[in-house]
């Protein structure tokens, strides 16, 4: 018994102060005990009879507002060139539409396509309000160009944790011939399920163009479908990958 209250007086409360962050408000994100909250009250409520003549005489806080691309850039116009390989040429004519959607409503870009050099060419306007719309344009131009669908390389745009991670089956094993094209096989599988089996149990994207592999997911997803496919690669059999897949997914759907 005289543990049990000895343990109820030593117990720490903690404010239940917000610590959502505000823009528009400057909060503390320190959090402190009760006890030490009710004092730096107490202290402040001491003292603040005698500021309050000086905190009236402090102006109010300054707002300014928000920099657009072109100003922060000192009033410069930023270009950037983003090439076409021959086998995008005809899905990028078919899809220009919803290329464009994204670039110019969203991101305020001026964009065309150089027929001579076949390539997409992107500036800053005075319109384009972020200081990244570039950037993002030209990642989610090159993720097309890379394989991926519009709707799939569109969400680099969106969000801020997506990347796009490419390697070679040669950087894992050194393969030639025929044992090359069976790795190849073995990441697709037969109509493609191997491939349609990571990237669900993943939350990635997989492209398989030649030797080349793509991945377009967040971090810690990329790690782990990369991970799948070194496997299938080294030759380990589908079905051990596919249970591997399982508890992934299994452990995914736990942690969401």
């Amino acid at each position: 018994m005289m543990m049990d209250t000895e343990q109820q007086d030593h117990e720490i409360s903690m404010t239940n102060a917000s610590t959502t962050i505000d823009p528009s408000i400057v909060q503390s994100r320190i959090l402190q005990s009760s006890s030490l909250a009710a004092a730096a009250q107490k202290e402040m409520m001491d003292s603040g009879d005698e500021d309050d003549d000086e905190m009236g005489d402090l102006a109010a806080q300054p707002t300014f507002p928000k920099l657009s691309a072109m100003a922060d850039r000192g009033g410069k116009v930023e270009y950037r060139r983003v090439r076409c390989p021959k086998h995008r040429y005809t899905p990028l004519r078919n899809d220009w539409e919803q290329m464009l959607m994204p670039l110019v409503q969203f991101l305020k870009l001026q964009v065309r396509f150089n027929t001579k050099t076949r390539s997409i060419e992107m500036k800053t306007s005075s319109h384009t309000l972020d200081t990244g719309a570039l950037q993002k344009g030209a990642d989610f131009c090159s993720a097309y160009m890379l394989g991926f669908e519009v709707q799939d390389a569109v969400a680099l745009l969106r969000l801020d944790d997506l990347y796009v991670e490419s390697f070679s089956v040669d950087d894992v094993k050194m393969l030639k011939g025929d044992h090359l094209s069976r790795a190849v096989g073995r990441i697709a599988g037969q109509d493609g399920k191997t491939r349609f089996a990571i990237e669900n149990a993943t939350r990635c994207r997989i492209v398989v163009a030649d030797t080349r592999v793509h991945l377009l997911g967040s971090y810690a997803n990329i790690r782990l479908a990369r991970n799948a496919i070194c496997d299938l690669i080294l030759g380990a059999p589908p079905g051990k990958v596919y249970n591997n897949m399982r508890n992934v997914a299994k452990r995914m759907s736990e942690r969401y």
